[in-house]
């Protein structure tokens, strides 16, 4: 038996699985008088046919059916759609199972006789808080279209308008700049752009203009010929040629030396980078997208940005709202993030538990989507089962500045502070530094210059008072 009702395209589409012929007319009237989109069937099994013709976005099932029972047909389920929202209907000489079952992953149960306003209201938390991890597409959209922005998980209105801008811009080659706090995605949204730009094939580069030193920072975006300084012993291409023909993200702009805001100017201007050491230009065609957390016009004030640089940057602006200005995305953020890291710390990890959805759903989130992710990444690698707890969930949010460090960040850090201690060590000589380090003195001189330390700020004062 198969009932099929409000065949609505937009609606949402719920699975209603009862051997009582009269308990699924009840059903399916109810909700679908609720406006869902319900496909009712009498067995387990014609669930599973069901699910394979066409995935719902819940599953509202008896525990007791004939044959293949509800806690098998969850058990498939979950097996096949991780994601995907089951709540249970149980007598009560089926209760304990059905407890036993929201362990395992149930969304949650419910006891006949139950009353329509709380069946409504948990199938509208299950797809507030489940459901997202799997919305399907609509039906007529083009999945092409919309590979651009395939990484941008989001189903927030705010975002929707967002990426309609970011997508019509990209039609362009005007400048971009994106603003925004820390870790709300605006290298993302750069990234995003170009793919949907005329310049997709090309070069997409990323730099973070606050994270390099000021004089690494001029070769690494305009290059240097062989000669240009000490440590130039052959020619190097910079940024602004290997992007040529792409786009390149000047990421944290606001942090770019004054300086080195004349030079950029005069790139922009002449649409020809001269590297360090030249006498001669090099032409280059590059979209610049620019990206920053500071408020340029403060900085502007202030006399830290220069204004001819700021309005030729700001063509476009976007601005990229807060994780808790999208909070209906958490969800889908997080179980995007669980299903990405359960294959790296090699975990059978399904979702999470309603309790623990909601506790990452209430939030503050100062981090943004990066600290999400963080607390993601801490909860899988510490979860023991396939449903990921409330109490895990509270340990991470408990400490949400905390990060994982990539190795080479660990290693660049240590290298640091072991440079730091030999120079203290050897009051700035460098030749009984380099002893001690095991290295000749031109291996030293080159690691001192990589984390920009001056030998002569560790030499001991002398003629102070004791």
């Amino acid at each position: 038996m198969s009932v099929s009702a409000n065949s609505s395209e937009s609606a949402t589409r719920l699975l209603v699985v009862d051997d009582d012929p009269d308990m699924l007319r009840l059903l399916s009237m109810r909700l679908n008088g609720a406006g869902y989109h319900v496909t009712a069937v009498d067995s387990a099994e014609a669930a599973l046919a069901q699910l394979d013709i066409e995935r719902p976005q819940l599953v509202l099932s008896d525990v007791r059916l004939p044959g293949k029972d509800g806690l098998a047909l969850f058990d498939d389920i979950r097996q096949r759609h991780p994601s995907l929202p089951v709540i249970l209907l149980t007598a009560h000489g089926t209760i304990p199972d059905a407890v036993e079952a929201t362990s395992r992953g149930v969304f949650t149960y419910l006891t006949k006789p139950f009353d329509s306003k709380e069946l409504l209201d948990k199938i509208g938390q299950a797809l507030a808080l489940s459901a997202p991890a799997m919305t399907p597409m609509p039906a007529s959209a083009n999945l092409g279209e919309e590979a651009w922005r395939a990484d941008i998980v989001s189903r927030s209105n705010r975002m929707a308008e967002l990426l309609a801008e970011a997508r019509m811009v990209a039609k362009s080659d005007a400048s971009v700049l994106l603003r925004g706090d820390s870790g709300t995605g605006k290298e993302m949204l750069a990234r995003a752009i170009h793919l949907a730009s005329a310049r997709a094939n090309k070069p997409f580069i990323a730099v973070n203009c606050g994270a390099i030193p000021e004089n690494l920072l001029e070769s690494e975006l305009f290059g240097h010929v062989k000669g240009a300084f000490t440590d130039a012993v052959s020619n190097h291409k910079g940024l602004f040629q290997t992007a040529d023909g792409g786009t390149l993200l000047l990421d944290e702009i606001g942090d770019m030396p004054l300086a080195l805001q004349v030079k950029l100017l005069r790139v922009l201007q002449e649409r020809a980078v001269r590297p360090l050491g030249s006498s001669q230009s090099i032409a280059v065609n590059v979209r610049i997208i620019s990206a920053t957390h500071r408020d340029l016009d403060a900085a502007m004030a202030e006399g830290q940005f220069r204004e001819d640089l700021y309005y030729r940057l700001n063509v476009v602006t976007l601005t990229l709202p807060t994780l808790a200005d999208r909070r209906e995305d958490i969800p889908l953020l997080a179980n995007h993030f669980l299903r990405r890291l359960a294959g790296k710390y090699h975990k059978r990890l399904s979702g999470f538990a309603p309790e623990a959805l909601k506790a990452l759903t209430m939030s503050a989130w100062p981090g943004n989507v990066r600290q999400l992710f963080n607390v993601v990444e801490q909860v899988c690698a510490l979860s023991t089962t396939p449903l990921v707890p409330l109490a895990l969930v509270q340990r991470a949010l408990r400490v949400p500045g905390v990060e994982i460090q990539t190795y080479a960040d660990a290693k660049q850090q240590f290298e640091r502070r072991y440079l730091v201690n030999l120079l203290k060590i050897t009051d700035g000589n460098v030749a009984d530094a380099a002893r001690l380090a095991d290295r000749n003195r031109t291996e030293f001189y080159r690691l001192l210059q990589k984390h920009e330390l001056t030998p002569g700020n560790f030499k001991a004062e002398t003629g102070k008072p004791a």
